[in-house]
């Protein structure tokens, strides 16, 4: 089954079950992987659709950092809620040890020794955590700094 069918299945059980939060977040999901298909003009695979719910997740944790700055925890709870169900429909995220890994392996294979070959180092760890939900942000960080450090 495919993720994009897993989400029709859960948007009509959540319609049974009348799950709101549920319903309304899938639709969301749903929606933003039908405008991708849209403008590709064909359907998307499976990474594709992945891609997809990962910016969706990045857009839920920029909106509760802005909701708990501006001081309104119940639209940053709101938020919460809908990112935990985003994020399981997403494949197991990356351990602080999986990243790791990757990028020794990554500044190994490309030879890197300065912060200017920042792009190849993440281009080669991002392609060894293929199959698992990464943060851009925190693997870009982990790799600056350790380029910084010299490897």
């Amino acid at each position: 089954m495919s993720l994009a069918e897993k989400i029709q299945k859960d948007l009509v059980e959540a319609m049974r079950a009348k799950d709101e939060l549920r319903l309304s977040v899938l639709r969301g999901m749903k929606a933003a992987i039908k405008h991708k298909e849209v403008e590709k003009i064909r359907a998307l695979d499976e990474a594709e659709s992945i891609q997809v719910l990962q910016t969706l997740v990045k857009q839920r944790k920029e909106s509760i950092e802005q909701f708990t700055k501006g001081n309104r925890p119940e639209l940053a709870s709101k938020e919460t809620k809908e990112l935990a169900i985003i994020e399981s429909y997403l494949p197991a995220s990356a351990s602080a040890a999986e990243m790791e890994a990757a990028i020794t392996k990554a500044i190994s294979e490309t030879g890197a020794n300065s912060v200017k070959q920042m792009g190849a180092v993440m281009k080669a760890a991002k392609t060894a955590l293929e199959g698992k939900t990464v943060d851009g942000k925190a693997l870009s960080d982990r790799v600056r700094d350790r380029l910084s450090k010299g490897g």
